[in-house]
C-alpha cells in the first residue's frame, strides 16, 4: 500500500520585488514553518531573501 506523499511543491517569491523566481519542494513533516532562502533575483539583479509563498499542485 502506498504512503501519502510527504513532499510538496512550493514557490519562492522575492521579498523586494515580489516576483516568483523559483519552484522547489519541501518535506512537510520536517519543515512546519515557511522557508526563507537567500537567492539571486533576475529582476532586482542581486541576491535577496526569497520566502515560500504557496503550495503548488
Amino acid at each position: 500500500m502506498a504512503k501519502k506523499e510527504q513532499r510538496i511543491l512550493i514557490s519562492l517569491v522575492c521579498q523586494t520585488c515580489k516576483s516568483q523566481n523559483y519552484i522547489t519542494n519541501k518535506n512537510k513533516l520536517n519543515e512546519q514553518e515557511k522557508i526563507v532562502l537567500k537567492k539571486y533575483c533576475r529582476t532586482c539583479k542581486k541576491h535577496t531573501d526569497h520566502k515560500e509563498s504557496e503550495k503548488l499542485d
